[in-house]
């Protein structure tokens, strides 16, 4: 168990929660969740004993293993991948060290022997001879082959590096696992395993996540963090989404009764509190009065941009034609002879175990690569809009302020017509005078959407758009395609952005193309 005993974190003046008090117990999956910048990763960070607390304290059982999803990347890269996983375990790992240095000794001494046994009895308790066929089938189980286990970590692409982290985190059954943001960079079948395996441990886990399918999968309980406070919730993502705006509704009609009251008993104060024959009545509905508490409903710190994509002109009949598309890069062929025709009303999901290929696909459709062979033929009628997975090229040396930023993309080049667009995407006054190169990940994914909304394109093509967005952000640009008309051709990692857009799956194989007509949870089923 976990007691947070009236614990509250601040930087300089700035108060990030207060008076907190919590209980985590074993065999409950907790899923934090509030505004970017409300204090989640913090919250895991204080939780770990990385950061301290202001005031209160973290009581857990002495004993107790945590467990951490490590950040950087780059931590492990002169070591094994399968010793970097065995790693999780640190007392074990220790012991092996320890161990394999004695046995090395060409002077070996009875003191050695000695030892040695004391130091093998703790390696058999903690489980050390199974420790690398776990790590290996953890590894296995999120999508790294055998050939990598024993390559440097710094031999890893980025996506397999975060998948040994994470197994890092899970080797081991810790008492106590926290998980920052687990899906980031995982595939499909990843998280899937992640789900299944989490669904099954029986510790204590508390995960932060912007991926609302994983969150009703996993979660038994929800963490609120918001108006600078903590709560917690029993339920998945989506009971307390639903219950949260059935308990705003009914405050805000209770206050609507109490405000109907308070003017009420106010124009009878002002109408009889000079007439003596009803001055008593007026008095003591001036006590009523007093009594009566309007309790204002406080702002919440989650603020939810509005996406609306609308075309400038109705999409054909002809929407696209790719035939044989091929692209080599470096040496490796990433595209062989795709060929695939969109449909009018088609919203099509592109899924395969190679990203850069999707990316590649995306890039040749946009019309910022040439492809090495095949066509690209849109119908007349159309018009693109596109975000790149990468859009640093936007943002990096771009000093202008937003306004002026927004201007480049837009026939209107009036502020108010400009602010309007930033506005929908949270940037208004002094914020919509920002420099470009300074945002943050997800304030720059947001002036991409604005961007993309000026264009009044009728097929979209987005290659994972909901990177770097908190919930609230995913779930405009969510809604925001479902009402859109057009095409769209997009990529992402969220399970339930997928079900709810795409009506077709288009997955891109080392031998082909598979490509249905039906929904995510259809295409997975099968």
């Amino acid at each position: 168990m976990i007691t947070v005993n009236n614990v509250s974190v601040q930087f300089s003046s700035s108060k990030l929660f207060s008076d907190v008090n919590l209980k985590f117990t074993p065999g409950n999956c907790y899923g934090v969740i509030g505004a970017n910048g409300a204090g989640k990763s913090t919250f895991l960070k204080v939780l770990s004993g990385e950061i301290d607390t202001t005031t209160g304290d973290i009581i857990i059982p002495p004993k107790k293993r945590i467990s951490v999803l490590k950040q950087d990347h780059y931590q492990y890269d002169e070591y094994q991948v399968l010793e970097t996983v065995i790693m999780g375990n640190e007392k074990l790992y220790e012991i092996m060290k320890e161990k394999d240095a004695i046995y090395a000794k060409a002077d070996f001494s009875d003191e050695d022997g000695v030892k040695a046994s004391e130091l093998e009895a703790e390696f058999a308790e903690l489980n050390g001879w199974n420790a690398e066929p776990e790590a290996a089938q953890l590894l296995q189980g999120l999508g790294i082959k055998v050939d990598l286990h024993t390559l440097k970590m710094k031999d890893l692409d980025g996506g397999d590096k975060v998948k040994v982290l994470l197994a890092q985190a899970l080797f081991g059954e810790p008492d106590i696992l926290l998980l920052d943001e687990p899906t980031n960079h995982l595939d499909i079948a990843s998280v899937n395993w992640l789900e299944e395996f989490l669904l099954n441990f029986p510790n204590i886990v508390i995960v932060v996540s912007h991926d609302r399918h994983f969150l009703n999968t996993v979660c038994t309980h929800i963490v609120d963090i918001d108006f600078k406070k903590i709560k917690l919730y029993v339920g998945n993502y989506d009971f307390w989404y639903e219950s949260s705006k059935l308990m705003q509704q009914l405050t805000k009609k209770e206050n609507q009764k109490k405000e109907a009251k308070v003017k009420e008993l106010q124009e009878f104060i002002a109408r009889f509190s000079a007439n003596k024959s009803k001055s008593k009545q007026a008095t003591s509905r001036r006590k009523l009065l007093e009594k009566i508490s309007i309790e204002e409903m406080p702002a919440s710190s989650r603020k939810y941009p509005f996406v609306g994509f609308k075309a400038d002109r109705e999409v054909g009949n002809e929407v696209l034609y790719v035939e044989n598309l091929s692209k080599t890069i470096e040496g490796e062929k990433i595209l062989d002879n795709i060929t695939f025709r969109i449909n009018r009303e088609d919203k099509v999901v592109f899924l395969g175990e190679n990203e850069l290929a999707i990316s590649t696909l995306f890039e040749i459709l946009a019309g910022e690569l040439e492809a090495d062979s095949g066509t690209v033929q849109w119908g007349v009628t159309t018009s693109q809009s596109y975000f790149p997975k990468d859009n640093s090229q936007y943002f990096n040396d771009c000093n202008l302020s937003l306004i002026k930023w927004l201007a480049q993309f837009s026939d209107d080049k009036t502020e108010n017509f400009l602010r309007s667009f930033l506005g929908r995407m949270l940037f208004s006054g002094e914020d919509a005078l920002k420099p470009a190169n300074v945002l943050s990940g997800g304030e720059k994914v947001r002036c991409m959407l604005s961007k993309m909304m000026l264009s009044g394109a009728n097929v979209l093509l987005l290659d994972q758009p909901t990177s770097h967005l908190d919930l609230e952000s995913i779930t405009a640009l969510n809604n925001g395609l479902i009402d859109f008309k057009g095409n769209v051709l997009f990529t992402a990692h969220d399970h339930q952005f997928i079900e709810t857009i795409a009506n077709r799956v288009i997955e891109i194989k080392d031998d082909g193309l598979v490509d249905k007509m039906m929904s995510f949870d259809q295409y997975i089923s099968q």
